[in-house]
Parts: C-alpha cells; sequence; structure tokens
C-alpha cells in the first residue's frame, strides 16, 4: 500500500528521475542501503524502487506506529520499527533479517536519523550507525547503495516551513534523483564494513545530486 501511494504521491511533488549503475540490480533478499536528508526520503525510495518492481520493507521510526491510520498501513506491509536507545533496539536487526531470509527486500537509514540543518541544500551523508554492517554480516545479504537528492527542496526547516514546501512543491515541482549503484558485499570487521557501506552510499549520494543539478560535475 504505501509503495503504490508513493508512486501516485511523489510524482506530483516533483519531476522524479530514476538512474542506475551499468548492471546494478535490487534482487530479492537484499538490502537498500540510503542516505537520509528529509522526512520525505522514504516516500522518494519507495517510489522510484517501485518502478523497478520492487517492494520493499522499510526500518523506520517505532514513532510512526504511533499514528492511527498510517499505523495499519504499516504493520499490513511488513515495515520494521526501529525502537533507538531502548532495550528493544536490537529487535529491528532480527525482524530484518527475518524478512530477508523470506526474500523480502529491506530499505535501512544508515545515518539513523535527519541532518541537523535548516536550509534546502545538499550535503553529503552523515557518519553510519553499525546497525546495517551487522545486518549484513549475520545475513550475508548483498547491499544495494542508493543515493537520493531533492528531497530538502520539498521539506526542510521549521515545521512551518515543511508544511509551506509541501504545499507549493506540485507548483515548484523541484527535481528528485534517485540513483541505485553497485551491489556490494561487505567486508572486514563492522568499522571497515561500515566505512565500505559509507564510501558506496555517498557515491551513489553524488551521482544523484550531481543528475539532480544540485551540485558541480566531476
Amino acid at each position: 500500500m504505501l509503495s503504490t501511494v508513493a508512486r501516485t504521491v511523489v510524482p506530483a511533488l516533483g519531476r522524479l528521475r530514476i538512474s542506475a549503475e551499468e548492471g546494478a540490480a535490487i534482487a530479492p533478499g537484499s538490502i537498500v542501503a540510503a542516505n537520509h536528508s528529509a522526512l520525505v526520503d522514504p516516500g522518494v525510495v519507495l517510489a522510484a524502487v517501485g518502478r523497478l518492481g520492487v517492494r520493499p520493507v522499510v526500518l523506520a521510526t517505532a514513532g510512526l506506529w504511533r499514528i492511527p491510520v498510517l499505523a495499519g498501513a504499516l504493520v499490513r506491509g511488513g515495515h520494521i520499527p526501529v525502537h533507538r536507545g531502548s532495550e528493544r533496539a536490537a529487535e529491528s536487526l532480527a525482524a530484518a533479517a527475518e524478512a530477508l531470509a523470506a526474500g523480502r527486500v529491506v530499505v535501512i537509514y544508515p545515518e539513523g536519523r535527519l541532518p541537523r540543518r535548516v536550509d534546502a541544500g545538499e550535503s553529503a551523508p552523515g557518519p553510519f550507525r553499525t546497525g546495517l554492517a551487522r545486518l549484513a554480516e549475520a545475513t550475508g545479504a548483498p547491499v544495494v547503495p542508493v543515493g537520493q537528492a531533492g528531497s530538502r527542496r520539498i521539506s526542510s526547516g521549521s515545521t512551518a516551513k515543511q508544511l509551506a514546501g509541501l504545499a507549493t512543491a506540485p507548483l515548484r515541482r523541484p527535481t528528485l534523483h534517485v540513483h541505485v549503484g553497485t551491489p556490494v558485499r561487505l567486508a572486514g570487521d563492522t568499522g571497515a564494513a561500515t566505512a565500505q557501506a559509507h564510501a558506496a552510499v555517498s557515491a551513489a549520494w553524488r551521482t544523484a545530486a550531481q543528475r539532480a543539478g544540485l551540485l558541480p560535475a566531476g
């Protein structure tokens, strides 16, 4: 349901474009690791991978499960709440491992939070937490790096500015670009694997930002 909504709503908010490295694919049982820059990111990524025929499971903050209508859609879609900073934090990785074993594609945001900025500009992905590396090591799943750019031109800044951005986006039609990188197999200890994943997602983000015209080429 969320994938269907995203594919319908996101193109109304902006011009969604998708690119991929030659030979890149999102196979069943893959982990999609994406950069996180705005509240609308999950919708943009769901819309993009939906065009590629993928209906993923998303790891998202547990607070979303407290929103009545949205909670039902999240449960029906098999999406996974992340209880950060609590004793239940490990449950999300266990649930993600089960989803991967069942052949689902799992979307994870390794940064774990939005950047603490109010401007609408692009910036490279922040530091990654170790959850992605630990999930990949536990399951042996390939990691597909995904970069997205342009979301902050829809929603960024204060609550009032984000609402205004959403309201005016259909008129402004900002360019949204999602770039799918070549799948990687993380190797080494947790620190090395996390660094490898960060480099891959950062490269995918830079390509997306350049193709969206938000960063200079080169």
